[in-house]
């Protein structure tokens, strides 16, 4: 299944994509897409909905973060060797967890603002991994059994913030419209393996990322059961696995969002997104 919230930005409602992809309405069904709404169970009998029978969404509408109500947003560095190394940086030896603020979350084709004092924002396409049913000290054979599905996150980073302004990663991780997600949320039983997908990021047309997540360092199963030893994760959580080689940073010389760019991208199965980039007042 494709999941997926529409409407405007505060006030989105759930939707699925039939097999010809429209987007059908799901409210009458779930209240959201969301914690409840993603454990195995409550997706198995999601799957039995009639989903040609549901009513169809006619006209454009803007597409909302694919799961409301995201609790924890979790990253994870350098997980790419190639990111690493165009970094400056070694491969760590174990997984590099950061947060970003929720608050970050925004659409998938929704602006994307250039804060104030912002002089090196960047760029990263990610894969997003969906916790369904809670994980707690899981092993590593049965992390997959707690993923309710896929997205594609932009993991948004301003460098100066990041890497120049002291403390942790945080700041440069979490202003406003830093994590665009979705457009919807793929289910797991819809990708069979991934450590096996295509994903590629443009600005302006100009190829910058084109990987696969087949290079991650710490593939999908062991994050999950790394993390779940530290903290429990939720229904609804992501997890963001780290982006391949291309980064603007990793330039020569570096390149950083300024307004008027646009970013597309794209991970095989689960979608593309298109974001302008706009400045905000300085």
């Amino acid at each position: 299944m494709k999941l997926l919230r529409y409407g405007e930005t505060g006030r989105e409602r759930p939707g699925i994509l039939d097999a010809n992809g429209n987007i059908r309405e799901l409210g009458g069904v779930v209240s959201d897409i969301g914690d409840g709404v993603l454990t195995r169970s409550a997706l198995d009998r999601l799957r039995r909905t009639e989903v040609e029978s549901l009513p169809r969404v006619d006209g454009p509408v803007r597409i909302g973060p694919c799961v409301a109500g995201v609790r924890k947003l979790m990253g994870v560095g350098r997980n790419y060797a190639g990111h690493a190394a165009e970094s400056g940086e070694e491969v760590p030896e174990e997984p590099l967890v950061f947060f970003k603020a929720t608050s970050a979350i925004c659409g998938p084709d929704d602006d994307v603002l250039l804060p104030p004092g912002s002089v090196k924002t960047d760029w990263e396409v990610e894969l997003g991994v969906v916790i369904g049913d809670e994980a707690r000290y899981v092993s590593e054979s049965a992390a997959l059994d707690h993923v309710a599905g896929y997205c594609v996150v932009t993991d948004i980073s301003e460098r100066h913030f990041q890497l120049e302004r002291c403390g942790q990663w945080v700041k440069g991780k979490s202003c406003d419209t830093f994590a665009p997600i979705g457009p919807w949320l793929v289910t797991a039983d819809e990708i069979p393996d991934p450590q096996n997908l295509a994903m590629w990021l443009d600005v302006n047309e100009h190829r910058y990322q084109d990987g696969s997540t087949a290079s991650m360092v710490f593939g999908v199963r062991y994050l999950v059961s790394y993390l779940s030893q530290f903290m429990t994760l939720q229904s609804g959580d992501i997890i963001c696995t780290g982006t391949p080689p291309g980064v603007g940073l990793g330039q020569s010389p570096p390149v950083y969002l300024k307004d008027g760019d646009v970013m597309t991208l794209e991970i095989e199965g689960l979608g593309r997104q298109r974001q302008p980039v706009r400045a905000l007042p300085q």
